[in-house]
């Protein structure tokens, strides 16, 4: 994985047992909004990402170039012969949302040319990631793009699990990649729901989100499979579900958000007190705080243990799920759970407080959540073996 707290599993990790926040000021990136807004920007120029990564391809984006980083982090850490990667039965299950609509002004330019275009005509297209990753692998098995805003890579995660347990493939990578891009930031400005100052997930005082990017990859595999292998946990259940209120906000009681929670669990064949801690959504909007605190309160009635971590990152769109799965497999293969930052007190209609400071405790059940736009909402629990 990469995000702006480190450029690999084992960085990140560090960052985030000394709480480490990775949202500045922007320095890379061009836009009116950098000295007026904080984002959790990688600070990794994209000329230097092509340099590290050998991409010399014309017209690859910055989105594609983060997935590639944490591609090759996955399949160097799990081993995986070139055998295994091109396999008819490895299946690719990648999420992005701006994919290479990163380059927002450059899709401008070409937009309105008559003839001709730039190299990155064939790159605009939110699949233009995983195909680039087909390509540069030379994969042949069962390639996928998700897109559902917020839950895209939670999405990607169960897809690839599904895929697996089904018998339509054999091993599954599955994870999602966003970068910052104009196209997001002037997008989600309009919605209101961007903070002037660093997030503050599950505080009264909240003002919004703050962007991010980053990328993660995962590798799944089936039981049977994985003798010799470091396992580092278990997709024990997942649920997706809608509640088909609003394009951009959950309903008051958060039925989208508690049927996944409830469906991961029956699914898990687990009690709501076996779980021993929730990476929660925890955007820091009016909204969804709120409505996952009350979403938490109606399912488990003593909530658990719970943190939001983009809180070090920011919200990194449909990269999140499959960090934020990362960070729960960190919190089990550790047995430590890492703060939410910047939280003063708690929302008055609800009282949840998350933790503040990093701790060593048993787990055995994480839970990991993730609400997108439109009310789709997924839940996946990952357990020790």
């Amino acid at each position: 994985m990469i995000s702006a707290i480190g450029n690999t599993v084992a960085e990140n990790r560090t960052a985030l047992q000394e709480g480490k926040c990775g949202i500045t000021s922007l320095s890379l990136l061009s836009s009116k909004y950098a000295g007026i807004m904080p984002f959790g920007e990688i600070k990794i120029t994209t000329e230097e990402l092509k340099k590290k990564l050998n991409a010399t391809e014309p017209g690859v984006t910055r989105t594609s170039l983060l997935a590639l980083h944490a591609f090759n982090e996955a399949i160097n850490d799990s081993k995986l012969s070139s055998e295994e990667i091109i396999s008819f039965d490895t299946a690719l299950i990648g999420a992005s949302t701006v994919g290479g609509m990163c380059l927002t002004d450059e899709l401008y330019n070409d937009a309105n040319k008559k003839d001709g275009g730039s190299e990155y005509l064939s790159s605009y297209d939110c699949a233009s990631v995983n195909i680039y990753l087909q390509e540069r692998y030379k994969m042949n098995g069962p390639v996928n793009t998700i897109n559902t805003a917020c839950s895209s890579s939670a999405n990607a995660i169960m897809y690839g699990s599904r895929l697996i347990k089904s018998g339509r493939a054999k091993r599954a990578i599955v994870g999602g990649v966003d970068s910052l891009a104009k196209f997001t930031i002037n997008g989600f400005n309009a919605l209101h729901i961007l903070s002037s100052d660093i997030c503050t997930p599950f505080d009264e005082q909240r003002k919004g989100l703050n962007l991010g990017e980053g990328a993660a990859f995962l590798i799944l595999e089936k039981e049977e499979d994985t003798i010799g292998k470091k396992i580092y946990a278990v997709v024990s259940g997942y649920c997706n579900s809608n509640d088909s209120f609003h394009p951009s906000s959950l309903s008051d009681e958060g039925d989208g958000p508690y049927l996944a929670m409830k469906g991961a669990l029956d699914m898990a064949n687990l009690r709501k007190d076996e779980i021993s801690f929730i990476n929660a959504h925890g955007t820091a909007t009016e909204n969804n705080d709120a409505v996952e605190s009350t979403a938490m309160l109606r399912l488990f009635g003593k909530v658990p243990a719970f943190a939001s971590t983009k809180s070090n990152i920011g919200h990194t769109l449909a990269a999140a799920g499959a960090i934020e799965a990362v960070y729960s497999i960190l919190n089990l293969t550790h047995q430590e759970v890492y703060p939410s930052l910047h939280y003063n007190r708690p929302i008055t209609k609800t009282g949840l407080v998350p933790v503040q400071t990093y701790q060593k405790m048993p787990l055995q059940h994480v839970m990991s959540n993730s609400f997108g736009f439109a009310g789709n909402c997924s839940s996946l629990i990952f357990s020790t073996i």
